[in-house]
């Protein structure tokens, strides 16, 4: 795309000031919520270090407290999967409510024992790491004691819960998830080691760094952020030279179902370049939900929401309404299964969709048409249709909702 497209820039810097203005509200609006509603860890490294051991160390004395007294001790957390315990706002997302549902990790209960366990130990290996300042893995930590843990998913569960718990963000244990997601294009940025990663380079994409919360010195001058739902639709693009032939922009990837440090580089983006995001997902009700986590957030990590979610987020595509307005044709749909169903009337339920009448209407045709398409489906009209025609023509006629 060159500068001569006067209509493709002037589109964008109306959406641009359009999402600022917008945006200038909801910094204003966040200013108190976040003091009502952030945890409550100082910004600066040290104090931070200070805060959660404190925080750990307070639960530890209250535990051996407990126990001097002949009672057993106990471990309460807020539910993260209880609907009660979040609700929504339309300029923050997923959000902590005043509703708080606890869960009760009891040590005298025979079923909670081997949980309790699991929490303390991981507990101390986070106390260490914060204190000597260093880092470790989810992985790494569960294959240091596989027996104890049984499965990667028991860990992760533990280590969110607390980071609940403690009121601190998962980042601030010091143990940190691997970071699957790649971005590229027009992005310079200074890594927490010092190094100096530009993502124009890599042919394949840069990979998400794992501490995105210490990044410094990002520097760009991308007119966009598209994020996309797949890696493979993210390596054709970049095949296909989408950063160079729509430059200046920034394209990021989750591949899938997004990890911590993708969402918290979207976010990280949004708020320092204020520039639209983008989202490419599948035409399915699966693609709709993981768009909806980057702009809403979950309501199992709604306690992190203020540096996750970018409650401007544009949906790009697939739209339903695009499988039908394209002509796409019927043999490279996919019909919808009961999952797909359920994960419909499932998102139709949710809060968000009433502040987004037009993504509602889209989720109906899904239900209503019973069918579903992956992007990939546009490569039927023409190998190149995605990238010379479908997104730059969305962007320049404003075809997102």
């Amino acid at each position: 795309m060159t500068e001569g497209d006067i209509n493709f820039w002037d589109s964008l810097e109306t959406l641009g000031h359009e999402l600022l203005h917008r945006e200038r509200g909801i910094v204003q609006k966040r200013q108190p919520a976040t003091e009502k509603n952030k945890l409550a860890t100082p910004e600066d490294g040290e104090s931070s270090r200070r805060h959660v051991l404190r925080a750990i160390e307070r639960l530890t004395e209250t535990m051996i407290v407990t126990l001097s007294k002949g009672h057993s001790p106990m471990l309460t957390y807020k539910d993260r999967r209880n609907s009660s315990n979040v609700s929504f706002d339309e300029d923050f997302g997923v959000v902590p409510s005043d509703t708080i549902a606890v869960k009760t990790v009891d040590f005298s209960a025979i079923k909670s024992t081997t949980k309790f366990a699991r929490t303390l130990q991981v507990l101390a290996i986070s106390y260490r790491l914060v204190q000597t300042n260093t880092y470790s893995t989810k992985r790494d930590v569960f294959y240091n004691d596989t027996k104890l843990f049984g499965t990667q998913r028991v860990l992760d569960t533990i280590v969110d819960d607390i980071a609940c718990m403690l009121k601190v963000p998962r980042h601030s244990l010091h143990i940190l998830a691997t970071s699957k997601g790649c971005v590229a294009g027009d992005l310079t940025l200074v890594d927490s080691d010092g190094s100096f990663l530009d993502c124009s380079v890599a042919s394949g994409g840069t990979m998400v760094p794992a501490h995105v919360q210490n990044i410094t010195n990002l520097h760009s001058n991308a007119k966009f952020v598209l994020v996309v739902e797949k890696d493979a639709t993210f390596q054709k693009l970049l095949d296909d030279g989408f950063c160079r032939k729509l430059a200046p922009c920034i394209m990021v990837t989750g591949k899938g179902v997004p990890d911590l440090n993708t969402r918290m580089l979207v976010h990280k983006l949004w708020k320092a370049f204020h520039i639209p995001v983008f989202a490419l997902v599948d035409a399915d009700p699966h693609g709709m939900e993981i768009m909806c986590t980057y702009k809403y957030g979950s309501m199992a990590l709604s306690h992190e929401s203020h540096n996750l979610t970018v409650p401007t987020l544009k949906w790009l595509g697939v739209l339903p309404s695009d499988i039908r307005r394209l002509c796409i044709q019927e043999d490279v749909l996919l019909p919808m299964n009961d999952s797909d169903r359920a994960k419909a009337r499932e998102l139709l339920g949710r809060p968000y969709l009433s502040a987004e009448p037009l993504w509602k209407r889209e989720l109906e045709e899904f239900l209503t048409r019973d069918r579903k398409a992956e992007i990939q489906s546009l490569i039927s009209i023409s190998p190149t249709f995605l990238t010379n025609v479908y997104i730059p023509n969305k962007i320049k006629f404003g075809g997102w909702i």
